[in-house]
Formats: C-alpha cells, structure tokens, sequence
C-alpha cells in the first residue's frame, strides 16, 4: 500500500501556522488496522492504543510520539475523504491486484457493506427564558403590597416562630 499521495494531500502546504505534530503515517496504518482488526469505533482505536504498548508501535507510533484523540482521528478522515487521494490509492491497488492476477473477472464492484448508523438524538424543545428581575429599588406601589404581605406572614407565624422582640 503505497500512502504517499495520503501522505501528500493530507500534510501542511506551507511552513506558516500551528505546527504538525502528529505522526500521519502511524495515523493512516492505525486506521487501516482499525479495519482489519475489526475495532468498531475510533474511540476504541484510541483506547486501544493508549492501553496496548506493543499495538502503538506495530502501528508505527514512536516513543515521543502522543496519541492522537478521536478528534484529531475526525479531521484527518474528513481530510483525507475531501481529497482525491483515496480514489486513487484504490485504484492503482486494484490494477496492481489485477496485474498480479488475484482478481481474474473483467467486472469489479466494491462492497457497500451495511454498517449501523448512530441516531440523531431528538431535538429539545426550547423553554422561554423567564425575564431577569430589575435590579435596584422597588417603587412605591410595589414596595406598598410587599409590606403588606410582610405584615401578613409575620401575623400568622406561631409565638415561636416571631423573633424575640415581637415575643416579649
């Protein structure tokens, strides 16, 4: 598997900007062993490579080298499906199997194999936002029916309840 026009279409164009520093070859046999080893998500690709030591550098991870996350595994997915470089490198992969004579039939189709989709959680409904107390002082009406109410509380209070001035 010749990864250099991956290699190509997914590396910086210039020197100017955050520097790279993930390891995009391991990126790309991680995600190919990912397949073969039949590991169902990138989340568990990533555990397993941070979990398994020997299974880090059999995907060409060096000791310096951190492991990217799931999200760094999206981006350069979605890189790599937004070039023609995949398209390509299947190609040329097909006329080698076909030169080689692993694939004899004039006819070839690629396998569309069903995969379970993830649903679309369902969308909230959006409560109105209650509107925000004014701050500073009451006016005189409002501040009038608060003491009314004051007054009202306090009276049905038990003796027990009142403080002790109103007590004594």
């Amino acid at each position: 598997l010749h990864i250099e026009p991956l290699l190509f279409a997914v590396s910086k164009k210039t020197v100017y900007g955050a520097p790279t520093e993930l390891n995009y070859p391991a990126m790309i046999y991680a995600l190919v062993v990912r397949i073969v080893e039949r590991i169902p998500t990138i989340k568990d690709l990533v555990k397993r490579l941070r979990h398994d030591f020997l299974f880090h550098l059999e995907c060409g991870f060096l000791f310096s080298d951190r492991i990217p996350s799931e999200a760094s595994f999206s981006r350069f997915a979605k890189k790599l499906s937004e070039s023609k470089a995949l398209e390509d490198v299947q190609e040329t992969l097909l006329l080698q199997a076909i030169q080689e004579g692993f694939i004899t039939d004039d006819v070839v189709a690629i396998d569309a194999t069903h995969f379970e989709s993830r649903d679309q959680s369902t969308p909230q409904e959006r409560k109105p936002k209650a509107e925000p107390k004014k701050r500073g002082r009451k006016s005189k009406a409002e501040q009038e029916a608060f003491q009314k109410e004051k007054q009202e509380r306090d009276e049905q209070k038990t003796m027990y309840e009142k403080t002790i001035e109103n007590q004594l």
